[in-house]
């Protein structure tokens, strides 16, 4: 086993877009445990912004965390290609944009209510708290539920 040194300035935890990020990963994979950030996501805020992807987050200068936050913020700004984005055409201002954080949560549970609120088959199932995807509930699914038959006494 190497014995590794951390620097003096080294933090464990880092606190990104209110997320609390794991400093003992690399910058890309530390993004990972932001909400709306996914893999490959990560890596181009990370060449974006000029951070080098084989560094751990612990050891990230508070600028070059503000950067890496503005690219993810404004991703058009940065050239990122709309399709690389994950709110395209957004269905109440058609604009095309990156949610992270608790704005996407905020979105997906606007999505949910508004199905739920016209009814349709998947707000059905989102009411009813059946799965929604299409899969099979006939024998899987069953926990929280009683199963069986009762006795009769």
């Amino acid at each position: 086993m190497a014995l590794t040194l951390q620097p003096d300035d080294f933090q464990h935890i880092l606190r990104i877009l209110n997320t609390n990020v794991d400093g003992k990963y690399k910058v890309p994979y530390a993004l990972r445990s932001i909400k709306g950030v996914g893999r490959r996501f990560a890596v181009l805020c990370c060449k974006k912004a000029d951070v080098d992807v084989d560094r751990r987050a612990g050891t990230l200068s508070a600028d070059e965390i503000a950067r890496i936050v503005a690219v993810m913020q404004n991703p058009t700004t940065y050239k990122v290609p709309v399709w690389f984005l994950n709110r395209k055409k957004d269905p109440k201002d058609g604009k095309d944009s990156q949610a992270i954080s608790n704005i996407w949560e905020q979105r997906v549970r606007e999505e949910i209510e508004k199905l739920k609120k016209i009814k349709c088959h998947r707000g059905l199932r989102h009411m009813w708290g059946l799965r929604v995807r299409g899969q099979h509930t006939k024998t899987t699914g069953r926990r929280g539920r009683t199963v069986g038959v009762s006795k009769k006494k």
